[in-house]
This record gives structure tokens, sequence and C-alpha cells, in this order.
């Protein structure tokens, strides 16, 4: 019996019974392909042989946990979660011209230069112009192999007698593979693409790396069954007008999830931040309004920086909300807390919030400090000096404890900082050298800080 057609969007991934003009997922024109079957199942022809189970409990004792390979860069070091693992697969996504290439090109030398076998495989550029990078960048010594080819099978069969350490791939969407009937950057040649490599990678014990390009709403393009297959998801972000760089872990399975490295982009390459929060601070001068510093989280460390606000009377009776960085729904929540529990309204005034630096900030402790920038803003009143805020803001207006207050405020205090706007119930934090002021709710927050209830 004949197997039935199937076809996908090669927008999203969805999958359909029948060719349409549109895809009733993303409603994108003429993306709807038909895709053809794999010629061999999950495992076969990949060189797997049968084995046997082994108990749990033994495991410690049969087999040692892969040792870590640290490259000695340690922002990219802390994002892997200490190192590199043998035998492990890890996706790195990013906007086109961020620095993708430049980041594992230099990765891939760190690493050469710990003693592992590094090799460099392009299938966008020519290895005369990947030289020409790595000489630019200063690495033109380094110890790594370079190879410019697309046809996964022969990519495959020299890695097979290399037997190198580290393989970097650039990048997943031109590699093909000759036995699925479809173009390169299709979903099934990415599918099948990716799982021949985390294959190879468990298979011999090599660490892979490969670079996935993004759609244009910043995921990582193609089936989001890749990033299951992978050990690892890795986002490189950043504005194209700063020149600092975020490596943000999304998925690890050998390390704390949501960990973040700092670069900066120089003429030399990426340079490593040690300390992010003086970076993310050094051009804010005296307080102004509409500012505010805030006391975050970002994986494991401690990461100061400011938001920025901007009220302006809606000229056209239309009040306009524009975010930067954070969440715009969550700054419609905000304002809407603002005058229904402190009586605040911000009806007929364009709002306009920017997280300065570049940064992205995801964690809900954010919420005072947006509350505290726009506040200032509206009633252009300066923040105290050398104050930070962090807390949660709940629809009934009570402002809510967060975690590792304590790891916040040793930030804030190593940077100067004295005073510290802070929730009311939280851990004990009173070994502190800051001068904290608790808040309980919203009302309470405006009358302390503004003068008005």
């Amino acid at each position: 019996m004949a197997k039935q057609a199937a076809f996908t969007c090669t927008a999203c991934g969805a999958a359909h019974t029948k060719w349409s003009g549109r895809c009733d997922a993303c409603s994108a024109w003429n993306t709807v392909i038909e895709e053809q079957p794999l010629t061999t199942g999950p495992g076969r022809g990949a060189g797997l042989v049968k084995g046997r189970t082994v108990p749990l409990v033994s495991l410690a004792a049969t087999e040692a946990p892969p040792a870590r390979t640290e490259s000695r860069v340690a922002e990219l070091d802390r994002v892997l979660g200490g190192g590199l693992v043998p035998a492990s697969a890890t996706l790195v996504g990013g906007d086109p011209g961020i620095g993708k290439s430049t980041l594992l090109l230099q990765a891939a030398a760190a690493f050469s230069r710990r003693g592992l076998r590094a090799v460099y495989v392009s299938g966008e550029e020519a290895s005369a112009q990947v030289r020409m990078r790595a000489q630019r960048l200063g690495l033109a010594d380094a110890n790594v192999s370079l190879a410019a080819e697309t046809n996964l099978r022969d990519i495959l069969t020299t890695l097979e007698a290399d037997a190198p350490d580290l393989v970097v791939v650039d990048s997943i969407q031109t590699m093909w593979l000759d036995t699925v009937d479809s173009a390169p950057g299709s979903v099934s040649q990415v599918r099948a693409t990716a799982h021949e490599l985390t294959t190879f990678a468990k298979r011999r014990g090599i660490a892979v790396i490969l670079v996935g390009h993004v759609t244009k709403e910043g995921q990582i393009a193609g089936p989001r069954v890749v990033e299951h297959m992978v050990d690892t998801v890795l986002y490189f972000e950043g504005e194209r007008g700063h020149p600092f760089r975020i490596l943000r872990a999304v998925k690890n399975r050998f390390g704390p999830a949501d960990e973040i490295g700092v670069f900066e982009m120089t003429g030399n390459g990426l340079a490593q931040v040690a300390n992010p929060s003086a970076l993310f601070l050094a051009d804010r001068g005296e307080p102004a309004a509409g500012s505010a510093v805030f006391a975050g989280i970002e994986g494991t460390r401690p990461l100061l920086c400011e938001f920025q606000a901007l009220i302006a009377p809606a000229p056209h009776g239309t009040p306009r909300r524009s975010v930067v960085g954070w969440d715009g729904s969550r700054l419609a929540m905000i304002l809407a807390v603002l005058e229904s529990r402190a009586g605040i309204p911000f009806a007929g005034l364009d709002v306009y919030l920017n997280v300065a630096g570049g940064l992205r900030v995801t964690e809900p402790a954010a919420d005072l400090a947006v509350a505290a920038a726009l506040l200032s803003a509206r009633e252009d009143v300066a923040l105290p000096a050398e104050t930070v805020v962090f807390g949660e803001i709940s629809l009934s207006g009570a402002v809510r404890p967060v975690a590792q207050a304590e790891n916040r405020l040793k930030e804030a205090e190593k940077l100067g900082f004295s005073k510290a706007i802070v929730p009311k119930g939280g851990k004990a934090v009173s070994h502190s050298g800051m001068t904290l002021s608790p808040q309980a709710d919203l009302t309470g927050f405006v009358g302390d800080i503004f003068g008005a209830g």
C-alpha cells in the first residue's frame, strides 16, 4: 500500500493532508510543499549496534561522567554550563550579521588552544573567506581545520576519517542530504540533517555546534523538533546600533538555562565583558526624569540595567505604546494597575519604554522599576540619586517579593548604589550596607517616592 503524501509549510512547519495555497496555521501564502518520506527509518543505516540495558544505579560505577573542556573564555564557559561536553549537540541562533560566525570561529580557536581538534565546516563561505576573517580576528595561527561543503554525506565521511573533538557547522540551513528529495533549507532537509549530525555526535563522542538562521519573529527557522533534538539551544542577541551582544541559553541539559554571557563587538572581534552591570550603566549621567535602575538576575548572575520612559501628549487622539527590550503586554498591565489601583491615568498620553544598552529583560521583578520610570516621566520628577528598584506588581496593586534579593543588593552596593526600593516581606537583607525602602503596595510606593497617594 502506497504511503499517503504529506504536505508541510516551510514557514512554520505545520502539517497538512493536502496542498493549499495558504497555510491555515500561519496564514502564509505559497509555503505549503509536498514532503517526501524519509527513505530510512530512525536508527537505520546510521551504523548503530544493538546493545543491552544497564541499571541506573550501576551507572556511577561503570561509567564516569564526561569531562568538560573549558575554553578559558569565561562568558562562553558560563553559558555552556562550565565548558564543552563531549558527545553534545548545540544549536546557536541569531539575526543575520549579529556575529554568530565570528563568535563560533573564536570559540573553535579557543577550544583548539585547550587541546581539542576542531573542524569548522562552512556552507555559506569559501575556505579563503573564512581564513580572511580569521586573519582579521588574529586567529591565523589557530589549529582549526576548515572545510567548505554542503553535502552532508561527504562531510560525515570526512569527519569519520579525521575523528575531531569539535565540529562547527555553519549553517544547518545550507546542508543537504541526498536521501531526502527536497531543496536545502526546507523543513525535511533541516530535520534530517540535524538528526544525522546529532546521531553522529552521540555515536562518535564528538561535540557538534550547529548555526541556525532565525525568522522575522526571532525564532530559529525550521521545525521546532530540531530544538528538541539538540542538548543546548543558545540565542545570540543584540541591537545593531549597540556594540553589546548577549549569548543567552534557553535550553541546556548540562547547566542552568537562562544564563547569559555578555560580549562587546570590536574591530578585533568579540571581547568578553567581565562586569556587564558597569558596562550597561556606563553612559548614565545625572539622575533624570523617566530613568530607573533595575537590579535584575539573568541566569545565575545579578545584572543592573537602566529603564528609560518618556510620556508625551498624544497628538492624534490615539495614544501610542512603544516598548524596546521588554514585554509590551506587561507594560499594558502595569499602566492598567497604575490607573485602577493608584488613580494615575495615562489616557491620551503616548508611552515609550526602553531598556538601555540593547538588553532584553524578561523577569517579572522589573515591574516596580518600570512603574517607577513611568511615574517619574509623567510627574517630571527624578528618582533619588544612587537608587535601585526591583519588585513584582500584582493585579491587586500589591508589591510581591522576588527571588535572590540579597544578590541583587550586593551587586548594586558593589557598583556604588546606596539606596534600594524593595518589596516588603521578603527575606531579611538587614546585613546589607544599603538604605532600604520596603514597599507593600503601589499606593504606598507612589506616596513615599512621589509624595502623592
